[in-house]
C-alpha cells in the first residue's frame, strides 16, 4: 500500500475532515497519531484501530500541549513521514464583537500550532517527508462576520510558502483550501450551484492531502490547492446558475 508502515500526524483528527484524512492514511497502511480536544471521539477512533492510531487529547492552541504531543509522537514513532495541520475553528468577527482574546485563540489554533508542530518535528521528519496545512477558501473570499477565521486561514496560506522556503530540500510544505465540505444531505439547488455539480465531501479533501504527501507530488511545494468544486471561479449574477437574490420588502 502507498503509505505502508509510514507514520502520519493529523491534528483535529477525531471528527470531520481530519478524521477522514486519518482514515484514508490508515487504509493505505499508515500508522496515525491524532490530537484533538474531543476526547470521547478520539478515544473511540483509537479503539476502533487498536495499535495503529495513537490518540492524545489536547488543545493545540496551547504551546505546552503541542510540546507534549511532539514528545509523545517522537517517542512512539521515532520518525514522521507526514504532518497534516488540520485543526481549526472560528469565533466570529467584527459584527458580533469578536474579542481580542477570541481572535488570538483562533490564530493560535490555526496558524501558531502548525508552526510549532512543524518546528518541533523538524528533527524527526523522514527523508521525503511532507507537511500539508488545511486552510480554507475563506482565505480568498469572505462572508460577513468571519474575520477571526478568515484572517487565520489567510495566515495559513502565507505560513505554507514561508515554511516551504525555509525547509527547501528537507520537507515539502503545501496547503489545501477546502470550499463547502459536508456529509449532510442537501437540496439539489446547493449542488447545482457548484460548477462540479455537487457540494464537496471530506473524501475530496483527504484525496488531495494523500496525493500531496505521496512520492508522486515530489516536485510540488509551497502551493495552495483550492478544492471547492469551482466555486471561487464562478461569477454570480442574480438569476444565474440557480442563484437568486432575495431581499426583505
Amino acid at each position: 500500500m502507498k503509505f505502508e508502515s509510514k507514520n502520519v500526524v493529523v491534528t483535529g483528527g477525531a471528527n470531520g475532515i481530519g478524521k477522514r484524512i486519518a482514515e484514508q492514511f490508515l487504509a493505505q497502511g499508515a500508522n496515525v497519531a491524532v490530537i484533538d480536544k474531543d476526547g470521547d471521539a478520539g478515544e473511540a477512533f483509537a479503539s476502533a484501530h487498536a495499535g495503529r492510531v495513537f490518540f492524545s487529547r489536547g488543545d493545540v492552541s496551547e504551546e505546552e500541549t503541542v510540546a507534549r504531543f511532539v514528545a509523545e509522537v517522537a517517542a512512539r514513532f521515532g520518525e514522521v513521514h507526514a504532518l497534516v495541520n488540520n485543526a481549526g475553528l472560528g469565533r466570529g468577527g467584527i459584527l458580533s464583537g469578536c474579542s481580542a482574546e477570541d481572535f488570538l485563540y483562533v490564530y493560535r489554533t490555526c496558524v501558531l500550532a502548525p508552526y510549532l508542530l512543524t518546528r518541533g518535528l523538524m528533527e524527526f521528519f523522514a527523508k521525503g517527508a511532507a507537511v500539508v496545512n488545511i486552510a480554507s477558501t475563506r482565505a480568498l473570499m469572505s462572508q460577513p462576520d468571519t474575520e477571526s477565521y478568515t484572517a487565520a486561514k489567510g495566515g495559513v496560506v502565507a505560513l505554507t510558502h514561508a515554511l516551504a522556503a525555509s525547509l527547501a530540500g528537507r520537507v515539502r510544505v503545501n496547503c489545501v483550501s477546502p470550499g463547502w465540505i459536508t456529509s449532510a444531505e442537501l437540496p439539489d439547488v446547493e449542488h447545482q450551484q457548484h460548477p462540479a455539480g455537487r457540494v464537496g465531501k471530506p473524501e475530496d479533501i483527504a484525496a488531495m492531502v494523500l496525493y500531496l504527501c505521496g512520492e508522486e507530488a515530489g516536485f510540488i511545494t509551497g502551493q495552495n490547492f483550492v478544492v471547492d468544486g469551482g466555486m471561487t471561479k464562478l461569477m454570480i449574477y442574480n438569476g444565474d446558475n440557480g442563484w437568486k437574490l432575495e431581499t426583505e420588502n
